[in-house]
């Protein structure tokens, strides 16, 4: 089950923390995978990485904030592997921290950019590609938890990563028919590079949440991007897929 073989899957983001975590999950599979990210220096690491693991992987420079430079990633991407069958909108950020009353208009804008119509503009090209080929694909999108439970002084994160999984049920509906599966994994606290300075107190809150008594590895995001990708999938399509330990659901 889960087999990738020939399956061309873009990564945005791949070159580090989450997004690598799933190029790690569907190389294991088979997948050929092409990584778009914004740091030249981050993805020949990753790139070396994931060769080191027998796959056949490619980097190129990308911020998805930026529409000619995902149409010229997407470019490169056929250029290089000919097709894409999967694509993981994977890079955002946090964007700001603060009370949203005190919040300018254009810091809210870039929030909305980084984290929604990155998505949209990711999205874009691949789809159009997909429908001129007639073939099956998916999109996938990491959202988070917070898009469902919500966190105070993010409000711009909470609000984008919530509006993404409207853009996916609305998706899900207008290319079901087309064979296009479009789905979202939310996941809940997970250990990364970026998390080591995240200050003890919430780590020990999120672990003390979590319905199994830990917090999220890496590892954890792999299978679920090898389920997404595959064909064991197909029947599965608009849906928000938790992976936070259950932490979402733990009684207070």
């Amino acid at each position: 089950m889960f087999d990738l073989s020939g399956n061309v899957a873009v990564v945005t983001g791949g070159n580090g923390g989450l997004g690598l975590a799933l190029c790690r999950g569907l190389i294991k599979q088979g997948a050929k995978v092409a990584i778009w990210g914004r740091n030249a220096d981050k993805n020949a690491a990753a790139v070396a990485e994931l060769r080191d693991m027998g796959a056949e992987v490619e980097a190129f420079i990308c911020d998805v904030t930026e529409e000619a430079q995902v149409d010229d990633a997407f470019a490169k991407t056929l250029e290089r592997f000919e097709k894409v069958d999967s694509c993981f909108a994977n890079a955002g950020g946090g964007g700001y921290r603060g009370m949203s009353h005190m919040t300018s208009r254009e810091t809210w804008l870039d929030t909305i950019d980084l984290n929604l119509m990155s998505v949209i503009q990711t999205w874009k090209p691949v789809t159009a590609h997909l429908m001129e080929r007639k073939a099956p694909g998916r999109l996938i999108v990491t959202s988070s938890v917070a898009g469902l439970i919500g966190t105070g002084g993010a409000a711009g994160y909470s609000t984008t990563k919530a509006a993404v999984l409207g853009l996916v049920r609305a998706l899900a509906v207008e290319l079901g028919q087309a064979g296009i599966r479009v789905n979202a994994i939310l996941p809940g606290y997970i250990e990364t590079e970026m998390s080591l300075d995240t200050p003890q107190a919430f780590k020990d809150g999120a672990k003390r949440r979590a319905a199994i008594g830990r917090i999220g590895k890496l590892e954890d995001m792999e299978g679920i991007a090898a389920f997404l990708a595959s064909k064991e999938s197909d029947f599965m399509t608009g849906q928000s897929v938790v992976l936070d330990g259950g932490h979402s659901i733990f009684p207070l």
